[in-house]
């Protein structure tokens, strides 16, 4: 997903033992040992879903989900763990994704990038190892940058560095650190830019995060027996790079979770790049089916409009699974001041596509209004149990299948509420 400043106040991952009911015998998480067996799997949420509740606006929603209080919480496939669990943990590393299946994320996701050496590895983007590594305090990798650390200046130039996957080899990647994304453009060294965790994440877990390539990350996933849901990041770099094209890059990701066996139903592919899902439809068409669109192209007016206007011929396509930013979804009935679904999810809704959303829990204190993903129901939002407001009128009427997010606990205990 697109880099977008987000989430409210941030609350701990909670470690108290579950009660009986909440150990998951057989919901696809629980493993058998050498001896055959049954080691059970328990969900845990933590305090944040509870504070959400409790900050709601008196009401039925309000009422049914704290009658959910004290679970059961499952796993759940609607929840789409948006980078792992990057609230509080280094994005794409070990540790974040294990937080999200702790706290029930039914599929996790790879953002998908490639190497020097055009081996696959898991960045949101081709170009934020300066932000989301230690890269730059690695002064045997940092000068292999495509533009090296030049500091802030007096007269108001910002800190800037560029650092690519493509710049180094996969053994060279797997060197690094993960680390909370984020930098300080008023940096005057290194160790000032790398400290720019942003106010509402926390550095708690930023020790030295697991950087993954996708195959171990396929690894890991599989163990756990989740599901998939890799993004082909658009290069940064001129295609073909030194003989390596595009649909090659897209062909490669496919061919990684057909090598491991893994089932086509167990993987949502997803892309900004129209051309990209085109490709996986006419060439990969058991995957193709659950490919899925990201539709950035709702961020203007202009953009909504046209983007909601191509819906048919995308479907014509064999486009089954659009995904637009949550926002682009909903709006607001100004006669009755409630929050309904958009032009865009009534004409999806239609044409009979599924649509998939993000992110949740990505986003500044709802008291302020929100920020991005909140932008067409501002003028209702005032507290940050509004979250599951908007979640409720995503789910019950707009009638999305699956939801990124980067705190699954939050939209875990949704989904365990209304057997989602």
């Amino acid at each position: 997903m697109r880099y977008l400043l987000a989430s409210g106040l941030l609350f701990g991952l909670a470690s108290a033992a579950a009660i009986p009911t909440n150990q998951v015998e057989d919901n696809g998480n629980g493993r058998n040992d050498s001896n055959g067996r049954h080691n059970k799997f328990n969900v845990e949420l933590g305090p944040r879903p509870y504070y959400l509740v409790n900050d709601m606006d008196e009401g039925s929603l309000k009422t049914k989900l704290q009658s959910c209080s004290e679970g059961p919480f499952k796993v759940s496939d609607f929840v789409f763990a948006h980078r792992g669990a990057p609230l509080q943990f280094p994005e794409h590393t070990s540790e974040s994704y294990s937080a999200a299946r702790r706290m029930g994320a039914g599929a996790i996701e790879c953002d998908v990038a490639f190497t020097k050496d055009k081996q696959l590895v898991c960045r949101h983007a081709q170009c934020d190892l300066h932000t989301t590594t230690d890269i730059l305090n690695r002064t045997d990798l940092a000068a292999k940058c495509t533009a090296p650390f030049t500091p802030a200046t007096d007269n108001g130039t910002a800190a800037e560095a560029k650092c690519c996957t493509s710049d180094i080899t996969q053994a060279e990647f797997k060197t690094l650190c993960g680390k909370m994304d984020g930098f300080n453009p008023n940096a005057t060294t290194v160790e000032e830019y790398l400290d720019g965790t942003p106010y509402f994440r926390t550095d708690l877990y930023s020790t030295c995060g697991t950087v993954l390539t996708h195959n171990e990350y396929i690894d890991l996933v599989n163990g756990w027996d989740l599901k998939f849901t890799p993004e082909l990041k658009e290069p940064e770099v001129e295609m073909p790079f030194e003989g390596y094209t595009q649909e090659q890059y897209a062909q490669d990701m496919i061919d990684a979770y057909k090598a491991a066996g893994v089932d086509p139903s167990r993987v949502w592919a997803q892309s900004f790049v129209p051309d990209d899902v085109f490709y996986w439809i006419e060439n990969e068409p058991d995957f193709g089916r659950q490919a899925v669109y990201l539709d950035e192209r709702v961020d203007t007016v202009e953009g909504f409009a046209n983007a909601t206007a191509s819906l048919p011929d995308l479907a014509a396509r064999g486009v089954q699974i659009m995904a637009p930013p949550f926002f682009a979804l909903t709006k607001v009935d100004n006669a009755t001041g409630t929050i309904v679904p958009s032009e865009y999810a009534v004409a999806a809704k239609a044409l009979g596509l599924e649509l998939v959303t993000w992110s949740f829990e990505r986003s500044g204190w709802l008291n302020e209004g929100g920020d991005y993903y909140y932008q067409y129901v501002e003028t209702v939002i005032n507290n940050d149990g509004d979250a599951y407001t908007v979640l409720d009128v995503l789910v019950q009427q707009v009638g999305i299948t699956h939801l990124f997010t980067d705190w699954p606990a939050t939209v875990t205990y949704f989904a365990s509420c209304f057997g989602l």
